[in-house]
C-alpha cells in the first residue's frame, strides 16, 4: 500500500518530537499501522528559529513557511496540528476539514472551546479528528474513555493534569518554599513558561478537563461554564496544615455526575487524604484517576508534557487515523466516544451549587469566646465541623492560626459563611478556603 502522507504544522518542542520518534520508530510503527506513515510536509515559523531547525533536521520533507498551503496540498492525507492556539489553528483545522483530510491535534485550548464546531465539521465530511495528546501528554486517557471503559458509565474524574502546578505544590512541601521561589525554580528548569498564567491559574487544566467530561459524559464541549481557580494564593503554611491533618494539596480537576441535576466540572486546589495514590503523584508527573460503575476506580500515570511523551500520543493518533482511513466513516468510533445524535443536555452545575468537604484558616485574635462565635455562624448555615486545629501563640503575639476542616456542605453556604466570619472583628484578614476531596 502507498504510504500515508502527512503534512506537521509547527515544528516546536512537539513537532520535533513527532519526527524524532516517527523516524526512530518507523518499521515498528508501519507494522502495527499496516502502511508506512511518513512526513512529506513541515510548516514552521521563521520568528521563532523553528523554521530553520525543521530545514536542518528534516531531510526528505518540505519545510514551507506557510501552513495554508500544506493544508491545502490534495497529496496530503492528514493534517497534524501542533501550533497551539485558538485562532490560526481553528482556521487551518477547519480548512483542512473542509479539503477532506484528517486531522491529528494536541491543541487543547481549540478543541475545548471549538470542538463541538470542528467536530461537526469533520462528521459532515466523513472525516476523523484525533485528539490525544490533547490531554495529558503520553497518558492514553482520551482512548480509555473513548473505547477501554465504554462499557462503563462514568461517575467522575479526578485528574492532575497540569504538569506545571504539579511542580510547583510538590516542591513547596518538599522544601517549605513560597510560590513565587518555587515559580521561578519551574521557569529555570522549563517546567513553566515565561507568562505562567494559564498553568497556574488552573485554565490549561480547564481545557482539557473539559474535553475528558465531554467524552464520559456524552455532553458538548462546555469550556464557558468550566469553574477554574489556580494555585498562585497558596501559601506554604496552608501546604503544612493539610500534611499535618493527614493531606496533601493538588490541584486538580473534577468533573461529576450528579443524578437528577446535573455535571460538575471543576478546576482548583484540592486536599486530597495522604495514603490516596493520588495524593503522591509528584514532580511534573500528571494521573488521572476515573470511577466506571463497572470497572470501579481505574488510574492512568504517567508524564503530561515534553516532547516525546506527548509526541507518542499523537503518533498513536497516526496509527488509528492510518488504520481507519479507508473504513466507512459512519463505523468508527465517534469523537466523543457518543454517536453525534447521541449528545445530551445535561446542564453544567455552577460552583455554586457543588457539594463537598472545606478547610478553612482563619487568623484570629487570641481571646475568649472567637471559636464560639465562628461556629454558631457555620451552624447558622447548616455546615458541621469534622476537625479543628489551633497553633499557639507566640510569645508576645495575641494572634493566632485556626484552622477547619468541615463535613459535606454547599458552597454557597460555604462562601456566606466565610463572608459573615470575616466580617467579625476577631478575625484579622481574608480566610483561606480550600476544597477536600475525601473519597477519591
Amino acid at each position: 500500500m502507498k504510504p500515508l502522507k502527512v503534512g506537521l504544522l509547527g515544528f516546536g518542542t512537539v513537532g520535533s518530537g513527532v519526527w524524532n520518534v516517527l523516524q526512530r520508530n518507523q518499521g515498528e510503527i508501519s507494522r502495527r499501522a499496516g502502511r508506512e506513515i511518513v512526513i512529506t510536509h513541515v510548516a514552521a515559523r521563521a520568528a521563532d528559529g523553528s523554521l530553520e531547525r525543521a530545514r536542518a533536521q528534516c531531510g526528505g520533507a518540505t519545510v514551507l513557511d506557510d501552513a495554508a498551503k500544506i493544508v491545502r496540498d490534495p497529496e496530503i492525507d492528514i493534517v497534524c496540528e501542533l501550533i497551539g492556539g485558538t485562532t490560526v489553528a481553528r482556521t487551518l483545522v477547519l480548512e483542512a476539514i473542509a479539503h477532506g483530510k484528517h486531522v491529528v491535534t494536541a491543541n487543547k485550548a481549540l478543541l475545548a472551546n471549538c470542538g463541538t464546531e470542528i467536530f461537526a465539521a469533520a462528521h459532515g465530511k466523513g472525516v476523523a479528528v484525533a485528539f490525544e495528546a490533547a490531554v495529558a501528554g503520553g497518558i492514553p486517557i482520551i482512548k480509555a474513555l473513548r473505547e477501554g471503559l465504554s462499557a462503563n458509565r462514568i461517575e467522575w474524574i479526578a485528574g492532575i493534569i497540569n504538569g506545571t502546578s504539579n511542580f510547583i505544590l510538590s516542591t513547596m512541601r518538599e522544601t517549605g518554599a513560597s510560590f513565587a521561589e518555587v515559580l521561578k525554580e519551574a521557569q529555570r528548569l522549563g517546567y513553566a513558561e515565561a507568562d505562567p498564567t494559564f498553568d497556574v491559574e488552573g485554565i490549561d487544566a480547564a481545557h482539557k478537563l473539559t474535553i475528558m467530561a465531554a467524552i464520559a459524559f456524552g455532553i458538548p464541549m462546555q469550556f464557558d461554564k468550566a469553574y477554574a481557580e489556580g494555585i498562585t494564593k497558596l501559601t506554604r503554611e496552608d501546604i503544612r496544615y493539610a500534611e499535618e491533618l493527614g493531606y496533601r494539596i493538588k490541584l486538580l480537576g473534577i468533573t461529576r455526575r450528579v443524578e437528577g441535576q446535573g455535571i460538575e466540572l471543576r478546576v482548583h486546589p484540592t486536599l486530597i487524604p495522604e495514603k490516596r495514590l493520588i495524593a503522591n503523584v509528584e514532580g511534573a508527573m500528571n494521573a488521572v484517576l476515573v470511577k466506571g460503575d463497572a470497572v470501579g476506580p481505574t488510574l492512568y500515570y504517567g508524564a503530561g508534557a515534553g516532547s516525546e511523551p506527548t509526541a507518542s500520543a499523537v503518533i498513536a493518533d497516526l496509527v488509528d487515523v492510518t488504520r481507519m482511513h479507508t473504513a466507512d466513516p459512519e463505523h468508527r468510533v465517534p469523537h466523543l466516544a457518543f454517536q453525534p445524535d447521541q449528545l445530551s443536555a445535561i446542564p453544567i452545575l455552577p460552583i455554586s451549587e457543588v457539594y463537598t468537604s472545606y478547610y478553612l484558616r482563619l487568623r484570629v485574635l487570641d481571646q475568649p469566646g472567637v471559636l464560639a462565635d465562628i461556629t454558631r455562624i457555620l451552624a447558622d448555615q447548616v455546615i458541621s465541623i469534622e476537625a479543628f486545629l489551633q497553633r499557639e501563640a507566640t510569645h508576645g503575639e495575641d494572634e493566632v492560626d485556626i484552622t477547619i476542616l468541615t463535613h459535606l456542605a454547599i458552597e454557597k453556604n460555604v462562601q456566606a459563611a466565610l463572608a459573615k466570619i470575616e466580617a467579625l472583628t476577631s478575625v484579622r484578614g481574608k480566610g483561606v478556603l480550600i476544597r477536600m476531596e475525601g473519597l477519591l
